[in-house]
């Protein structure tokens, strides 16, 4: 993959933009997992000094993107079957949650919103857009976190979910992706139909059913 995506920043907040540049590298696997990162090196491309780059670096070790190692090394973190597991059974509960608050409130903008997000899912996932895909997912999803209004659920969303986007971008599967499409369908016409404890569980299981298809790459020994 090009690794052209570190460029000189000409902002102020260093700190944040560094941060927000590696962290989406690092889940579009622009950065691959275990590469190593040095800060210098780093700097050197941002155009700034080091500090702000090793602040950047501490915060993405503490949301488990990038690790460090033995003799001050330090590199993008591997990719890992259990914790994709584990991540995976607390974002399907938290967008469950999240769509039990959403349901009732939901206006026809919002299915409108949901609609429009899973066309464009599927024409993603047919022309083979993974990043586009996972995109139009995450703005389908967002419609139930927004209508909830709780910081709470997105706060911790945004420390998992980078984890799962890894994961999706590495084993990205264009066939069985439109299940996801159709399970969105069933999603959309449940909040037309003011079904609410359906959305619930039809939006876990949506959830549940991508993290066993993409944890299915342990039979071929791709992850520790």
């Amino acid at each position: 993959m090009e690794k052209n995506m570190i460029k000189p920043i000409k902002r102020l907040s260093f700190r944040d933009e560094v941060y927000q540049t590696l962290k989406k590298s690092i889940i579009n696997l622009e950065l691959e997992p275990e590469e190593r990162l040095n800060d210098k090196e780093l700097a050197e491309k941002f155009g700034i000094s080091r500090t702000p780059v090793r602040e950047a670096l501490k915060r993405l070790e503490d949301e488990g993107l990038v690790e460090s190692l033995p003799g001050s090394s330090t590199r993008v973190a591997p990719l890992k079957l259990e914790e994709a597991k584990h991540a995976f059974t607390v974002v399907a509960a938290l967008h469950a949650l999240a769509a039990r608050l959403a349901s009732p409130l939901l206006k026809d903008m919002d299915i409108e919103e949901l609609e429009f997000s899973n066309k464009t899912l599927r024409l993603a996932i047919e022309n083979g857009d993974v990043i586009k895909a996972i995109e139009a997912d995450g703005t389908f999803h967002k419609v139930f976190l927004d209508a909830a209004a709780n910081p709470e659920i997105a706060l911790a969303l945004e420390r998992i979910v980078p984890k799962i986007q890894r994961l999706e971008i590495s084993q990205f599967i264009s066939l069985k992706g439109l299940k996801s499409v159709e399970q969105h369908d069933q999603i959309i016409s449940a909040c037309k139909n003011q079904e609410h404890e359906r959305v619930v569980r039809l939006v876990e299981e949506n959830w549940l059913s991508l993290g066993e298809l993409l944890t299915q790459v342990r039979s071929r020994g791709e992850f520790s």
